[in-house]
């Protein structure tokens, strides 16, 4: 017999009559996966509130992956609308079960994919606990290292101090030093002038002794000229200022000239030096001019153990003999210069 409308429209009514009628005609009608399809829902949803309940926990420990968790919560979201409109779709038709439990498959894969990713997620935050330990371990060093610095500075900065004190000392020493050896410096100074006056004595008094040995090869009967006599010689015959520059000379010589010289009489006008420098150069000149202005046939000569190169240079350009260790030089072109500079001259 066929099941017709009305049949359908009365088997209805006896189920809103009778509830309880409701599970038997269920347990008749639907496949037992069907009948379980309640209990896995429940499931699912239980599964969903755990998953919230971890991606909560994880929003409070890790801050730094919200973004991955606002996606998780939007999948999430569309989850619960997709659990919502299955169990509304359960509610108002038997004919969607079938896509409702494509949906639930699809659902526990999702979870499952969810878990894993929560899995992940928990790997993940375990690794970043992991480095910020060992960032934290790194920062307890740095601070070690900073302290560590921060003393070294100290001590650095307390031995530049001493060693600028110790640098004042020292400056304050050397400057003690340094006008000591100024000191020093000017008393050797006057020292090697004492040295050089005596030696200078010593070699005028030496000369003075060996003046015929030394000029023999050009004067005969070789005589000193002491002082008084050539005060007598000269006072007479030149101003007091030349007269008095003209008898500090060191000493004067006089005798025969040997050659071609055709004089009496001939003095020699001698300045003495350890070390003859241009300065002796000069006065042995102007002293032999004073000789010669009053009358005297006189020959400007410079002695000495050695001489500087400026002052062999210079007696050579204004007519000046050298006497140098006992060798005499220059003396030619002493008397050529002579000569021919010569105007006029007293004989003796």
């Amino acid at each position: 017999m066929a099941f017709t409308i009305k049949d359908y429209m009365d088997l209805v009514k006896l189920l809103v009559e009778h509830p309880e009628w409701r599970s038997e005609l269920r347990s008749l009608v639907l496949s037992e996966e069907l009948l379980n399809l309640p209990e896995i829902v429940r499931q699912l949803v239980d599964a969903q509130r755990r998953g919230e309940e971890r991606l909560t926990r994880l929003e409070e420990t890790v801050t730094a992956l919200a973004e991955a968790q606002r996606r998780t919560e939007e999948r999430l979201s569309r989850l619960e609308e997709t659990v919502a409109a299955l169990a509304e779709a359960q509610r108002r038709t038997e004919e969607r079960l079938s896509r409702l439990e494509e949906t639930v498959t699809a659902l526990a894969e999702a979870q499952r994919r969810t878990e894993k990713r929560l899995d992940r997620l928990e790997e993940t935050v375990a690794a970043l606990a992991e480095a910020q330990r060992r960032t934290e371990e790194r920062l307890d060093r740095l601070e070690e290292t900073v302290a560590a610095l921060v003393e070294a500075q100290r001590r650095l900065e307390e031995t530049v101090a001493a060693l600028a004190e110790a640098q004042r000392r020292t400056e304050e020493q050397i400057g003690e030093l340094t006008i000591g050896v100024r000191d020093l410096a000017e008393g050797q100074r006057r020292l090697w002038d004492r040295l050089g006056r005596v030696e200078g004595r010593t070699l005028e008094l030496e000369y003075r002794e060996k003046a015929p040995a030394y000029f023999s090869r050009v004067l005969r009967r070789t005589r000193v000229i002491d002082r008084a006599s050539l005060v007598d010689m000269l006072e007479e015959k030149l101003p007091l200022d030349e007269l008095g520059d003209a008898l500090l000379v060191d000493l004067v010589v006089s005798g025969r000239p040997r050659g071609i010289i055709d004089k009496e009489r001939l003095f020699l006008a001698i300045e003495v030096s350890s070390v003859v420098d241009e300065g002796d150069v000069a006065r042995a000149r102007r002293r032999a001019g004073a000789l010669r202005k009053a009358g005297y046939f006189a020959v400007p000569v410079v002695a000495g153990e050695d001489m500087t190169g400026e002052a062999e240079l210079e007696a050579r350009e204004q007519g000046v003999a050298i006497l140098r260790d006992g060798r005499l030089s220059l003396w030619d072109e002493a008397i050529s210069h002579l000569i021919n500079s010569q105007t006029g001259g007293k004989r003796d």
